[in-house]
This record gives structure tokens, C-alpha cells and sequence, in this order.
């Protein structure tokens, strides 16, 4: 199934729109054909908003207990089954009510996007979770209920509903927003001109921002590479020295003087890694320029006013700024610099800014790069050059004469090969044994140690010199580019921890999956142990052969704190791997106590759950059913009493009286087990084909004579389904039909064909159930409002749904036309219909439900905890 598509509202502060804006782009899509319903919208009191309500379809939310109070919430489960074409789900950033589905209702939204559903929401600027620290600052308000950035960035529209100060504040004074009695403490405080423009302002940047992404996205997609002047960008050119500051800083005023300016800082470094600026000296640049508000970016590129303006054009900057040459007047001899070049190949699309320094024509100073150790092969190959290739080349050149020159230019790329290979050491030697082998094979007078003509000694000793300079340079090249790929390679490693990891994105198994092919280990381990005396054991593990009873034994040990140890087999790892790997066992110890929180979080809900149940049972037990035990003790009593004279017609009362009270302590006790069966998933329905007209009329037998009317007809298809729960279901539904019927009125049991359905209908002309209760009255132990004690413990309804759900049928309730309530219990039928096995797992969850009334009194929601409207939240 596709994933549904997310539009937001987004707004500077409660009140500007965003929900009336919502509700208008519903009616426009109901219009056009578009199945939309309301999941949830508050309205807060505010009329004009309410009104925007009417002609819409509203899917009934459910209410929640907390704190003593009722509040209302979304309900997922109803909204799923309605699978509307498009939901409104107002307030994205609300935080549940304890014991709902989920703890805040962006992640509800997230639910209904997954199923297909497409999401229109609303969200305030101060609840982005980014801006939390911005906003308490500017508002003095810390924000309770946030909603991540990334969920509101990853929607398909985001539309800002904008409004001044001056106007949001009449709003407010004319009462549209907020009761009255609020009014002035809400403009003098939270309200106030300075902070709704200072929340207007991050609402229009961070959109302005949103924007851009796209605007670039579409460059990317489209290779748009000619620069579209939409907004100031000024790249600013860092070379590491002392200058850069005064870059910066200039880059930063120019950029004040163009509306919504950035500034981007970028230092070019060159891939050999011959040369490297100061890491202090860009450390102090990189928190300036962050300081002022813009970015820091390193580049890698060998020729740098190329891959500068590559990197300006790539982020669609519109102004370059760069440093005056420190280079001294000689120097210009070797080309016009990276000023004078960029500046010439800039185009028209970009102007470029030279700025002056009081480092101009100072020198370049720039400290040369340190190597980094290179592999055994390479040494023991640059060794075997440096020694055995000076040899070889000797006796090769002893069968043939081609001159002095020639000889130390063949023992000069002998030199240089050994730098390549193995480094300085090797080439030193290589420079060492040449020259030796110059001198006396080939320096007159031949095979001695002495020069006859001091011009050779001469010619030796540039040979020795040049040797060593292109050894040290060529060495040093091939240091820093395996150092360059190996910091790369940690760089991308690290960055994938500092990502998914920490997102929680990754499992315990992934993330040892990861650590076993990055350092190309046969298996990976965690291993852990409660204290140093006990026994390891393993927590989790990757691959083929890991070491599972002693860190010890595997041939890398990566201690992870007191009692946990990365184990992997496979080779033995160098001294510069561990720091590496030593990260990964830090993020393993985080993923695995995560791990452990969630299911401790699950466990103490499901124990939650199960506590809540019992204690209405104890409730249900110590009221609901000692009240019929009473009046059967009192009437067995009064009948074993030998101080009254009982009459025939007293004793036959009494007697009536014990068989009601048994009766219906039977029907209670009958309710609470089967509500515990369902609780406990050990309800497995046996799936057969039946017919309706066998089973409905035998569960008529617990209701008064001449109370319902039965229309089943005997042409209906057979249905598929266990006819002792489809029994117990509509014997409930008839009983609480029954229940609150008026008198003289008769309950109507009917059934007809529907497509692949049967549907059986229990219809009463009671006082009915407003539309936001009909799926609490499903809840267990939910009555009617008025409901005495002993009208039953509330499980009837609740009960009947979770029979109907085991056997893979619906009940749901629906207005009477003329006023009552309709129950419709909906099962499959044999047309078109396959059977479906159920796992007692499946038959174990219970329908949200309520037992008895069908006329719950409704419950006012509120906004959130504490009965306070998420948006008056702000003001608290």
C-alpha cells in the first residue's frame, strides 16, 4: 500500500488560522468528491471554527481517564477502519493521554500515513523541537509537547498560515481566541507585539529554509547548474590562515544588507594532503562563522578555484568573497592565483569580492602535513626496492656504457620507486647504496672509492640531495593519501553512528552485523555478565562462530564499561582499529539498554493494563455481585425463619426472588469470565458454517415475553462462524436492548444480506447514544450515566465486540431513525467468503467496548493532561 501523503498548517502562534484554514481545504476536497473525515479537531470554544465543522464527517474519538478527569483523544482504530481518503488530525504535536495507543499524535498521524491514509495537520512554530530552546528564550515559556523537526520537514506540503501582530492581537481582544476572562493576561504576557514578531519571524525563516531544500532538490534533480539569484548566498573562500576571520566577518555584513542572506565558509583542502591548514586556526573559524549564523564546509578538490566555484554554484551562491593573495611578488611567476583565476571564471551569475588583509603578501606559512604509518607489504616491498633494486640496476648497467648522466638518473628512479613503495627509510637507503655503487663502478677511477674529478664528486653529491628531497615529497604523498582514506572511512563509520544509532534506526543484530563487515570479521558479540563472578553471556551476535562464553577467547576484546565486552573471530585487529571499534561498542551498549527500556516500557504497560482490569473487577465484585448475594441470603433467610408464618404467595416471591438474583449473578459472573478470556487470548473460536435463523432465536431466552420482535428470514446465506459466541454476542446486545427500552416498546432483532456480509440488527427506541460515546460505550466497564450500581458491571457490549472481532465480524452501534440505538453485528457469509483460521493471539484482543448502556452520557475532551488546550498551554 502506498504511503499516504502530509499536509501542514504551519503557524506563528495559537489563533493566527491554522485549524480554520485546515477545515476550509476539507470542504474544498468534499466538494470535489474526495472522501475526507475529521479524526480529530479541537475547536477550542472558538465559534467560527466550529461552525466550519458542520457538514463534515466526524469519526467519533474516544475518551480517556486521567487524574480523575475525562478527556477526549483520537481514536486510531476507528479512523483505520473507516479508511477515509484524507483525515484532518489537528495538533500535531499533542501529547496522548497516559494508556493511549501512542504517546503523542504525530505519531498517531504516522499510523494513518502508513495505512494509505492521506493527513492534513496543524502545528505551531514554537512546537518544533529545535526551536524549544529559541522560543524560551524569546517567550519565557518552556514548550511541553514538541513534535520532531524531521516529521514535519518530511511532509509532502507545508502550507504557513501567517497573520501580523497587530492583527492576532484584536483577534484576541475581540474575544476570537480565548474566553474573556483570559484575554488581558494573555496580551500582557505570552501575547505581547515583540514576541509574536520574533515567533512570526522563525515561521517565516524555517519555511523560507523548507523552501530552499526544495528549490534545491529541484536544481539537483533537473542539473540545473546556471545560478538562480533567489536569495543572497555568500560563499566565503578559507585557507586556514589568520585572514579568515576578516573574511568572515565581511561576508557576515554583506550579508546583513540582503534579506534572508546566509553565509557559507569553505576551505579546499587538496586530496594528496601534501599541505594542511592549521586544525586550531580552523577550529577558531568554524565556531565564528557558526557564531554569526552561517555554515561550515570542508571541501576536498586538487585544483581549488575550480572546485570552489563548483561548491558555490552547487548551493546557488550569488557572491563569492576571498582574501587578498598572501603570496610575495615572485611568486606570480608560477600563475595568477586563486583570486585573479576565480574572479576571471566566475561568469556573470556570480560577483566576486577581493578583500584586503593585513597579511597581504606576508608568505603562506602553512605548516606541512605528518604522515601516517603505512602497511607491512608496502615496507617490505619499498625495503626489497631500496636494497635489492640499487644491485640489480648495477650489474644490468656494468654490460653496457651509457654514460655518468644516464647511470644517476636510472639510480634516481630507483630512489624515487622505493619512496612510492615503502616510504623515506627505504629510499634513504636506496640514496646510500647508489651513490656507493656510483662511485665505484662508475666514477673514474673505476672500481676504487676515490674521484679523480672533483666535478663528479659534485654530480654525487646533487644526486644524493635530489634523491633525498624527491624521497621526503614523494613519502609524504603517500602517507597522507592513505591517512586521507582512512580518516574517510572512520568519517563515514562515525557518521553512521552519530545517524542511525542514535535515532534508535538500528538494532542490536544490525549494528554487530555492521562492525563484522566493516572490520571484515568472521563474527561479532556482545557479551555481558552481572558482575565479575558471574558467568558471561550474550546479548547479541553476527555471523558464523562467535565467541559466546569468554571475551577471551574471541581474537579481538573490546572492553565496553565494567561487565560488557565486544568479542570478534576472524583476524587479529592493529592498535588504530580499536578506536573505532571502540565507538561501535559504546553505541552497542546504548542500542542493547535501549532495547532493554522499551520492553520494560511495554511490560509496564501491558502490567498497566492488566491492573486497571483487575481493579474493576474487584470493584464489579465488591458491589455488583454481593448486591444479588444479598438479596438471595436475605430471601433464604426469611424462608428458613421459624418466627414468620410464611403465605404461599409470600414463599412463592421469595423463591421468585432467589431465581432472579441467581439468574443474574449468573449472568454477571458469565460476563467477567468471558471479559478475562478475551484479556487473556484464550478465546479460539471453532469457525463453521451456520445459519443465522438456528442460532439468533436461542438467544432470546434470557429476555421477558412479548419484548422483541424477531425478523430473520430463512433465505439468508449460511455465515461462517463459532454459534456459541455468536449466541453469547447477541444475547448481550438484546439484554442491554432490552435494558433501556421504554416501556411497552419492543426491541426489533432483524437480518438481511449485504454483498459478502450478514448483518444482524438489534434496534431499540431508547434514549440513544450521542456520536463522540458511540465507541466508548464498547470500552469494558462503561454504563449509562444514570445507571444504578446494580444494573451490571458495564462488560455486556464490551464482551459482544470481542466475540464478534475473534470470529472476524464487526459490531458497531448506529443512531435509530426517530431516536434509539441500533446495534450492527456484521459476519462474513459463505459468498465469496474463504474461511480464516484464527490464532488464539488474534482471538485474544479485545474490541474497545462498554457493557451496558446504550446511552453512555457523553464526557467532555480537553486538549491535553490536566485538562489544559495545548495552545493555553504555552500561556500556563
Amino acid at each position: 500500500m502506498a504511503r499516504g501523503k502530509l499536509r501542514i498548517y504551519l503557524g506563528a502562534a495559537p489563533g493566527v488560522g491554522k485549524t480554520y484554514a485546515m477545515l476550509a481545504e476539507a470542504h474544498r476536497r468534499v466538494e470535489r468528491g474526495t472522501d475526507c473525515v475529521v479524526a480529530f479537531v479541537e475547536h477550542h470554544g472558538r465559534p467560527r471554527t466550529e461552525v466550519m465543522l458542520h457538514g463534515l464527517e466526524q469519526v467519533p474519538g474516544k475518551e480517556l481517564e486521567y487524574r480523575g478527569g475525562v478527556f477526549g483523544e483520537m481514536d486510531v482504530d476507528a479512523v483505520l477502519r473507516r479508511a477515509p481518503a484524507v483525515a484532518l488530525v489537528d495538533e500535531l504535536a499533542h501529547t496522548n493521554i497516559p494508556g493511549s495507543r501512542n504517546a503523542k499524535r504525530w505519531q498517531d498521524a504516522e499510523e494513518l500515513l502508513a495505512a494509505g491514509i492521506d493527513v492534513v495537520s496543524t502545528v505551531n512554530i514554537q512546537h518544533l523541537e529545535s526551536l524549544g530552546d529559541v522560543v524560551e528564550s524569546i517567550t519565557g515559556v518552556r514548550q511541553r509537547e514538541t513534535v520532531p523537526d524531521e516529521v514535519v520537514r518530511r511532509a509532502d506540503q507545508i502550507e504557513l498560515v501567517d497573520m501580523s501582530p497587530e492583527a492576532l492581537r484584536r483577534r484576541m481582544a475581540h474575544g476570537n481566541i480565548y474566553q474573556p476572562d483570559k484575554v488581558d493576561a494573555a496580551l500582557s504576557n505570552y501575547f505581547r507585539p515583540g514576541n509574536l514578531t520574533a515567533l512570526r519571524e522563525l515561521a517565516l525563516l524555517w519555511v523560507a529554509d523548507r523552501v530552499d531544500e526544495y528549490l534545491n532538490q529541484y536544481r539537483s534533480e533537473h542539473r540545473v547548474s546556471k545560478i538562480w539569484g533567489s536569495r543572497e548566498r555568500i560563499v566565503v573562500g578559507l585557507t586556514g590562515g589568520p585572514e579568515g576571520r576578516t573574511l568572515i566577518r565581511r561576508a557576515a555584513r554583506l550579508a546583513e544588507k540582503g534579506a534572508g542572506g546566509e553565509v557559507l565558509a569553505v576551505y579546499i583542502a587538496r586530496s594528496d594532503g601534501l599541505t594542511a591548514a592549521s586544525p586550531k586556526e580552523l577550529a577558531v573559524q568554524r565556531t565564528l562563522v557558526e557564531d554569526l549564523g552561517g555554515t561550515f564546509h570542508h571541501v576536498v578538490g586538487d585544483d581549488i578555484p575550480a572546485a570552489l566555484l563548483d561548491f558555490a554554484r552547487g548551493v546557488n551562491a550569488t557572491q563569492i568573497v576571498l582574501g587578498s593573495s598572501r603570496r610575495k611578488s615572485w611568486q606570480y611567476v608560477f600563475g595568477p592565483g586563486v583570486g585573479a583565476t576565480v574572479a576571471r571564471d566566475s561568469g556573470p551569475d556570480l560577483d566576486v569580492h577581493i578583500v584586503t588583509h593585513e597579511e597581504v603578501a606576508k608568505g603562506r606559512g602553512l605548516p606541512v602535513a605528518r604522515g601516517a604509518r603505512l602497511g607491512r607489504t608496502r615496507i617490505i616491498s619499498g625495503w626489497a626496492m631500496g636494497v635489492v633494486g640499487p644491485s640489480v640496476l648495477a650489474l644490468l648497467l656494468n654490460s653496457v656504457d651509457i654514460g655518468l648522466a644516464n647511470d644517476m638518473l636510472l639510480f634516481l628512479a630507483v630512489t624515487v620507486a622505493a619512496a612510492l613503495l615503502g616510504g623515506l627509510l627505504p629510499a634513504l637507503a636506496s640514496v646510500a647504496l647508489g651513490s656507493l655503487l656510483l662511485n665505484y663502478f662508475y666514477t673514474p677511477p673505476l672500481h676504487r672509492w676515490t674521484i679523480a674529478d672533483p666535478k663528479n664528486i659534485v654530480a654525487i653529491v646533487i644526486f644524493f640531495g635530489v634523491a633525498v628531497s624527491v624521497a621526503s615529497v614523494v613519502d609524504l604523498a603517500a602517507r597522507r593519501t592513505h591517512q586521507a582514506a582512512r580518516l574517510r572511512a572512520e568519517s563515514e563509520i562515525l557518521s553512521f553512528l552519530a545517524g542511525n544509532v542514535l535515532r534508535g534506526e538500528t538494532s542490536l543484530e544490525e549494528l554487530l552485523e555492521r562492525v563484522r563487515e566493516t572490520f571484515a570479521m568472521e563474527s561479532a558479540a556482545l557479551l555481558e555478565r552481572k558482575s565479575d563472578v558471574e558467568p558471561w553471556t550474550c546479548a547479541g551476535r553476527a555471523g558464523f562462530g562467535p565467541a559466546l562464553e569468554r571475551p577471551e577467547d574471541a581474537d579481538v576484546d573490546m572492553p565496553v564499561g565494567d561487565h560488557m565486552a565486544l568479542a570478534l573471530t576472524g583476524r587479529v585487529l592493529p592498535a588504530e582499529d580499536r578506536r573505532v571499534l571502540a565507538a561501535f561498542g559504546a553505541q552497542a551498549a546504548v542500542v542493547l539498554d535501549r532495547r532493554r527500556l522499551q520492553e520494560e516500557a511495554e511490560r509496564a504497560r501491558a502490567l498497566a493494563e492488566g491492573n486497571r482490569i483487575r481493579t474493576a473487577l474487584l470493584a464489579a465484585v465488591s458491589h455488583d455481585l454481593r448486591t444479588p448475594l444479598a438479596g438471595i441470603k436475605a430471601a433464604v433467610s426469611s424462608l428458613r425463619s421459624a418466627d414468620v408464618d410464611w403465605s404461599e404467595e409470600d414463599r412463592a416471591e421469595l423463591l421468585e426472588g432467589i431465581e432472579e438474583g441467581a439468574d443474574r449473578l449468573d449472568h454477571l459472573v458469565g460476563n467477567l469470565l468471558d471479559m478475562s478470556r478475551l484479556q487473556t487470548g484464550t478465546v479460539t473460536p471453532l469457525i463453521r458454517e451456520i445459519d443465522v435463523d438456528e442460532v439468533v432465536p436461542m438467544a432470546l431466552g434470557g429476555v421477558p415475553e412479548n419484548s422483541v420482535d424477531l425478523d430473520v428470514p430463512e433465505t439468508l446465506p449460511m455465515i461462517l462462524a463459532d454459534p456459541g459466541l455468536l449466541e453469547r454476542s447477541v444475547a448481550n446486545l438484546v439484554e442491554n436492548a432490552v435494558k433501556y427500552s421504554p416501556h411497552g416498546r419492543r426491541v426489533l432483532v432483524s437480518a438481511s444480506a449485504l454483498a459478502d456480509r450478514v448483518e444482524v440488527r438489534v434496534v431499540d427506541r431508547g434514549p440513544g447514544v450521542p456520536d463522540t460515546a458511540k465507541d466508548r460505550i464498547f470500552e469494558p466497564f462503561q454504563r449509562y450515566g444514570d445507571a444504578p450500581r446494580g444494573a451490571g458491571v458495564g462488560l455486556g457490549l464490551a464482551v459482544a465486540r470481542g466475540f464478534a472481532e475473534s470470529m472476524g465480524g464487526t459490531l458497531n452501534a448506529e443512531d435509530t431513525p426517530g431516536g434509539g440505538l441500533t446495534m450492527v453485528l456484521s459476519l462474513r457469509s459463505l459468498h465469496g467468503t474463504q474461511p480464516v483460521t484464527h490464532s488464539p493471539e488474534t482471538a485474544a484482543t479485545p474490541a474497545p467496548g462498554d457493557g451496558g448502556a446504550s446511552g453512555a452520557e457523553p464526557v467532555p475532551g480537553a486538549g491535553g493532561p490536566g485538562g489544559a488546550e495545548p495552545e493555553r498551554q504555552t500561556l500556563c
